[in-house]
């Protein structure tokens, strides 16, 4: 979703390591003008963010923004809880699908798109210490065979 001409703000570090993606969607973030600011210096994280759809809105949870030093007297929570802008039908679908299935909803990047800020989610599933290990065994493999195709090619 997010292309070359959308820059990557921030990413998830845990989310691939934790959680198998099913579906990925992107969703707009209710902001205030200091969280904006503070969110184009870069100074955001999204490390343990999911989304919760409460009810009939979704919230995203764990985001974690720097205050803006030039802010004034306006100071918020760091890590409050912010509203996602998503329709009323991404929503339900959403919340059918959390209950039913045990997923939940993570955040995996946050991104320009023009000039609005937004956040991609992933409907996953968590990862087992099994398939933890599983993935980096495949990863491992993956590299080893590159490097042997770059000096057999040398």
């Amino acid at each position: 979703m997010a292309q070359a001409d959308n820059p990557v703000i921030a990413r998830n570090p845990t989310a691939g390591r934790d959680f198998t993606f099913l579906e990925n969607f992107e969703a707009g973030i209710q902001l205030t003008g200091p969280e904006v600011k503070s969110i184009r210096a870069k100074k955001v994280n999204l490390k343990d963010s999911f989304a919760r759809i409460e009810k009939g809105q979704a919230w995203l949870y764990g985001m974690d923004v720097s205050p803006y030093p030039q802010a004034g007297g306006v100071r918020q929570e760091s890590k409050r809880m912010r509203r996602l802008l998503l329709h009323r039908k991404q929503i339900d679908r959403l919340e059918l699908k959390v209950k039913e299935g045990g997923l939940t909803i993570t955040a995996v990047k946050l991104y320009f798109k023009g000039s609005l800020i937004k956040v991609e989610l992933a409907l996953a599933k968590g990862k087992q210490q099994f398939d933890k290990r599983e993935t980096i065994k495949k990863r491992e493999l993956d590299r080893e065979i590159s490097r042997a195709l770059r000096h057999r090619n040398k």
